[in-house]
């Protein structure tokens, strides 16, 4: 018997180290299995190459998985508004007009914070129901070589059609949200008719209604056109990538599309997903989009990236009247009968 109490011996400790090794990579397993890392979901209306960069980066710092879904404004809408849907929506990141209707239906709660706070009040709604992220007005980009040719920089709306021989590129109204809001905008603070009569007066100049942001930007920059009405974010990609171009702001007021995040009523994940709606308001969230090459202005003044823009220059036009999806159809609807397919 005595033989066999070596390897007896042998035997137990070698099964008191499986024990406790089992034990250690099960409590090991437990804290890096994906299924116990928090985690936060986000509806939102963006471009996902926007958001994707902010939640690598917010995972990769704050150990907290962020689940986009990204959806049409309409899809979002409905999804949401179904009762007792178990969306799992934490938050909605998308433009105002389509966070004013979430904050209609009663889709979001109010939060407040010290980083909202800091936000001005145009870029916020009243009751703290969603909060202004980031921003990106309407500019004048001019082609450096065509300015040199004239005696003054067209700097308002009115200087467009000084010479009927300047050549202009935009984005067609149906083809993008920021295009489309630059027409809202304008019938909102100036009218429908006045409206109109300017597209129709600048409609003989268009040398092309462009399917995509950054054309109208390109042309200018290749020396296809001389001017195009155009994001701030846009310009700003193609000049640093050293075209000659130049941002004019108009003098007299430009359209904005305005960026917000709004928390969702009876989110799963409130207290996570208020921390990273702080987070989305502070420098490192504002500093990736700009090293990736999306230069939106930050609502947060105090940030680092915010320094960066001229926004004294600028002068946004006030949003008054935020027309119904209905409205905003007969709208483009017109333009296109009365302005797109005019002769020139």
């Amino acid at each position: 018997m005595r033989r066999y109490q070596p390897l007896l011996l042998i035997a137990f400790f070698l099964l008191v180290t499986v024990i406790a090794g089992s034990t250690y990579l099960s409590g090991y397993a437990d804290k890096t299995n994906p299924d116990h890392v928090k985690s936060i979901t986000v509806y939102t209306t963006l471009p996902i190459e926007q958001l994707a960069i902010l939640a690598q980066e917010y995972e990769k710092t704050q150990n907290v998985r962020v689940n986009l879904v990204p959806l049409s404004e309409p899809d979002l809408l409905s999804h949401m508004k179904v009762k007792d849907a178990d969306n799992g929506a934490d938050i909605i990141i998308a433009n105002n007009k389509t966070l004013e209707q979430a904050k209609r239906y009663n889709m979001l709660v109010p939060y407040t914070s010290e980083q909202t706070d800091i936000i001005p009040e145009r870029f916020n709604d009243e009751g703290n129901y969603w909060t202004g992220l980031w921003y990106d007005p309407i500019v004048f980009a001019v082609n450096q070589d065509f300015l040199k040719s004239i005696p003054k920089a067209p700097s308002k709306w009115n200087d467009l059609t000084q010479d009927s021989k300047y050549r202009i590129c935009l984005t067609d109204f149906f083809a993008a949200e920021a295009s489309a809001n630059l027409l809202f905008t304008l019938v909102s603070v100036n009218g429908e008719t006045p409206t109109f009569a300017y597209l129709k007066k600048i409609h003989p100049q268009i040398v092309q209604y462009a399917k995509f942001l950054a054309t109208p930007v390109r042309m200018v920059g290749m020396g296809e056109a001389d001017i195009a009405i155009a994001t701030q974010s846009e310009t700003l990609r193609y000049i640093n990538d050293n075209f000659p171009i130049k941002i004019v702001y108009p003098e007299d007021g430009t359209a904005f599309l305005l960026t917000g995040v709004g928390l969702v009523a009876g989110a799963k994940h409130g207290v996570d997903a208020k921390q990273f709606i702080d987070w989305l308001l502070q420098d490192q969230a504002q500093n990736i989009l700009a090293q990736n090459n999306f230069y939106f202005i930050p609502s947060n003044p105090e940030t680092l990236v915010y320094k960066n823009y001229a926004t004294k220059n600028i002068k946004l036009l006030e949003y008054k009247d935020h027309f119904t999806t209905e409205q905003q159809n007969q709208l483009l609807d017109k333009w296109v009968k009365t302005v797109r397919l005019a002769a020139k």
